[in-house]
């Protein structure tokens, strides 16, 4: 890791989390994720067509991820080294490029979003901001499972949309994070469990399990961290504690480590039964003692802790770039 690199990721965590993504600059402007996800659809449509058998989708999966990442290797690759023939200038647009591609503003506002529904709207307009970011049918949601459900999202996307792409950059710079955030767009659009995926979509998904594997971890230390700071010490020693007693409870191999982190830290329990597509999932309540109703007052807590956790990720990176020029 070089100390340039740490610092333009120190400062484009710090853009995202104060400006985050500008609605009317990707109204004219496709952001890279839209660029990614028409990528990943065409290679869907044309290569994971209804009748052909398993074992051909299986290969024409791992093909297309394949393919995509090594597109996305190569074109990070290029505008790596086009942004250092530019000296100062390409600095800040790498800067700027890797803002881009971190999600902490915009998920703080859709998940702040649900407790405003909740508080202005009731259960309808809960139901309508918590549809925005899960996947779970809201016409079956309470307002305590609406409350659940923003609070899973927003440690779950701490992990793979904040901590998971700053540690690919820093590992591998530009090519990490666009070879990343593929693959996070790929298991997102077809890792899923069901018919039409569940062979096409297979080595996109493991993949994507194996990319969040550190940042996962990383996630539940800078929220129990966080939660110090925030709420006190009893607080972050029970969101460690839970971390590490009930992250392996999730079907996630990784989910359940943010998750868990932040149940603890708002003595709150997570996961549990819910349906998707119609069908129930039944899991265990992540931190079974915690208190079995969450609240709006919850939700704002806990982007309170997301925003501590941010910060103490942007603090990191910044010590590690300094550490790094001495």
């Amino acid at each position: 890791m070089h100390a340039s690199m740490l610092a333009a990721l120190a400062l484009a965590l710090l853009i995202d989390r104060v400006v985050g993504d500008p609605p009317r600059l990707w109204a004219r402007v496709p952001h890279p994720v839209v660029v990614f996800g028409k990528a990943i659809a065409f290679c869907d449509r044309n290569f994971n067509r209804s009748g052909t058998p398993d074992p051909i989708r299986r290969r024409n999966g791992i093909i297309t991820i394949v393919a995509l990442l090594c597109l996305s290797l190569f074109a990070g690759g290029i505008l790596e080294g086009l942004f250092a023939a530019f000296g100062r200038l390409g600095f800040v647009l790498e800067v700027l490029m890797v803002a881009v591609l971190l999600a902490q503003k915009s998920l703080a506002d859709h998940v702040g979003a649900v407790a405003l529904g909740l508080r202005v709207n009731g259960l309808e307009g809960g139901r309508r901001a918590v549809s925005l970011i899960v996947g779970r049918d809201p016409a079956t949601l309470d307002a305590p499972a609406i409350c659940r459900a923003a609070i899973e999202s927003l440690a779950e996307n701490f992990a793979d949309g904040v901590v998971a792409p700053a540690f690919w950059y820093a590992v591998l710079g530009l090519p990490g994070i666009l070879a990343y955030k593929m693959l996070n767009t790929a298991d997102s659009m077809i890792g899923h469990k069901n018919e039409k995926y569940r062979d096409f979509g297979w080595a996109s998904a493991r993949l994507d399990d194996l990319a969040n594997w550190p940042a996962a971890r990383l996630s539940a230390f800078a929220i129990a961290f966080a939660t110090l700071f925030v709420r006190g010490v009893t607080a972050a020693r029970r969101s460690l504690s839970v971390a590490l007693r009930d992250a392996g409870l999730h079907r996630s191999p990784n989910s359940g480590w943010p998750e868990a982190a932040m149940a603890g830290a708002l003595d709150i329990q997570l996961t549990g039964p819910r349906i998707y597509g119609g069908e129930r999932v039944s899991e265990p309540m992540i931190n079974g003692a915690g208190r079995a109703v969450a609240t709006a007052a919850d939700i704002e807590d806990g982007v309170k802790v997301f925003y501590a956790a941010c910060h103490v990720l942007i603090g990191l990176t910044a010590l590690l770039a300094l550490i790094a020029t001495l």
